[in-house]
């Protein structure tokens, strides 16, 4: 069976291209040479880390874990500092899916400013205070199908090019008039979550709560949250209550890539539409940054699922993911020779995660097929460099991009251990 990844020769060059910048910008977090990324994150890091969050339990380990990693995900996105540092402090005052406050709740505003400065403190606030789950789900997300998140984005690219390129301006195009009922220029009213006063969040500080929580999301939920939620159709939407779920169940990698896409989706309507409104504006005459609109802050697209581009069919979601777990788990029905024809066509499914490219790629090793795993290996850690979190959670982000970093280099060397004892051996990476 051929490889699910070919390129050309130029796209070959291109792609390794682009994995070595890839490779560059994650460096930092896996030599944890964190002072080269930001000279006061050390310090930072040991601030949480006194008020205890690495011995708060938060999911799939302790809170330090995941705030950390959320600032990994974001600085890998390349989002603003504010942003990175707003993942970083995101439970600073609590907020409205966990009750872990970093600070004591009579912690002044000023000592987290002090700490991270005014711009990202605000962010850190707002981003609290918000409800989010009704925002960002009931108020966009369950608004729109697939079918019509798909078209909009079609629809929505034309826009973009007519207004920049022959300054057409249409507002009453289907995919403007949605997005406008949904989030006027203006911004959105919500409730406080503690004292129930009215709170106006724009349009692109909601933007930035959607990568926020694409990076949250993919940084905490495995199959144990399915099984919470009753989540077996893949939708997340947080309809089941099996509150009797034993933590941390299988360790199946989580079905949330189809609303992860969505969130995507929807982020790049609102960057489409932002850029849209204001190439409108300065036609007009207008000024260049409105920074009552929160204008100042850049809307950066995160690189998964083709620049937030794609949606993931739910169910194509759901059987990827069940033939990447026979795959890894159960070759009892047909030996190792199935597991080839499962993991290609997982891949088919559900092309966005490394995961899978990286199983197929050691599977090509072990037959010798150096071409097609290096092609494979490659894939793979670009994907899990670009998603800065695992997939599949039973094994570190770290360790899943050494792993496919050895099959890599490995391939290129067209040799492969042939006893147990040498596959014990591997680790260096060069």
């Amino acid at each position: 069976m051929p490889s699910s990844f070919t390129v050309s020769p130029c796209e070959d060059s291109q792609e390794t291209n682009y994995l070595q910048t890839l490779l560059a910008s994650a460096r930092p977090f896996l030599r944890g040479e964190l002072e080269s990324i930001d000279k006061n994150l050390p310090s930072l890091i040991s601030v949480l880390r006194s008020v205890g969050a690495g011995e708060c339990w938060h999911k799939h380990g302790s809170f330090l874990d995941h705030l950390v990693e959320i600032y990994r995900i974001l600085k890998i996105w390349k989002a603003p500092d504010s942003v990175c540092l707003c993942g970083l402090f995101h439970s600073a005052y609590s907020n409205s899916y966990v009750n872990l406050a970093i600070f004591d709740p009579n912690t002044g505003r000023d000592v987290v400013r002090n700490h991270v400065g005014e711009a990202a403190e605000r962010l850190i606030h707002l981003f609290c205070i918000v409800p989010r789950q009704s925002l960002i789900h009931d108020d966009l997300l369950f608004k729109y199908s697939d079918i019509e998140l798909v078209e909009h984005l079609k629809a929505s690219e034309l826009s973009l090019r007519n207004a920049g390129e022959k300054g057409l301006f249409n507002g009453e195009e289907s995919w403007r008039k949605k997005l406008a009922s949904l989030l006027p220029a203006s911004g959105i009213t919500v409730k406080h979550i503690k004292s129930g006063e009215d709170v106006l969040v724009t349009r692109r500080m909601v933007g930035v709560f959607l990568l926020m929580t694409m990076a949250d999301f993919s940084d905490q939920l495995f199959g144990f949250q399915d099984l919470l939620f009753e989540n077996f159709d893949g939708r997340l939407e947080f309809l089941g209550n099996n509150f009797g779920a034993l933590w941390p169940g299988d360790g199946k990698p989580g079905l949330w890539i189809n609303s992860i896409s969505r969130m995507g989706a929807i982020y790049s309507l609102i960057v489409r539409e932002e850029e849209i409104f204001i190439e409108e504006r300065k036609r007009a005459g207008g000024f260049e940054v409105d920074r009552e609109r929160d204008e100042d802050i850049e809307l950066v697209l995160a690189p998964v699922f083709e620049n937030c581009t794609q949606v993931l069919d739910a169910r194509e979601q759901v059987v990827a993911r069940d033939l990447y777990w026979e795959a890894v788990c159960d070759t009892s029905k047909g030996g190792l020779e199935r597991a080839e024809e499962l993991l290609v066509s997982s891949i088919e499914k559900n092309p966005f995660v490394g995961e899978p490219h990286v199983v197929l790629g050691q599977f090509y090793l072990t037959k010798g097929r150096f071409e097609e795993a290096e092609k494979e290996a490659e894939r793979g850690v670009t994907l899990l460099l670009e998603w800065g979190s695992p997939w599949d959670k039973r094994m570190s982000w770290e360790g899943w991009i050494a792993w496919a970093r050895v099959l890599l280099m490995k391939a290129k060397e067209k040799s492969w251990p042939q006893t147990s004892w040498g596959i014990l051996n591997l680790g260096l990476v060069r």
